[in-house]
């Protein structure tokens, strides 16, 4: 995990922007696919997750293909964590 370890390869970044402070919601951008050869790290494969840093736990959220997709589902994001706690439910 690039933020866990303080790497900035701008392929993994935050989510801050849903008023969510815990857990750590974050996007990976640069993401490698074989399916799709020839595209590498610009697959445009996008994989939300949550990390719980107190726990050092990672919960997969979604992901999706930005050809298809534009961005996150954030209402189900909201929905799911605005609690302030884990939803085994995703």
């Amino acid at each position: 995990m690039t933020h866990k370890l303080n790497i900035d390869n701008q392929g993994v970044v935050r989510i801050s922007d849903l008023g969510i402070e815990y857990p750590h919601l974050y996007k990976a951008r640069k993401f490698s696919c074989r399916a799709l050869k020839g595209r590498g790290a610009a697959s445009g494969i996008r994989v939300i997750y949550a990390y719980y840093p107190q726990e050092d736990i990672i919960e997969f959220i979604e992901i999706y293909y930005k050809g298809k997709k534009e961005n996150e589902d954030r209402e189900r994001i909201l929905r799911h964590y605005n609690k302030g706690g884990k939803d085994d439910n995703l």
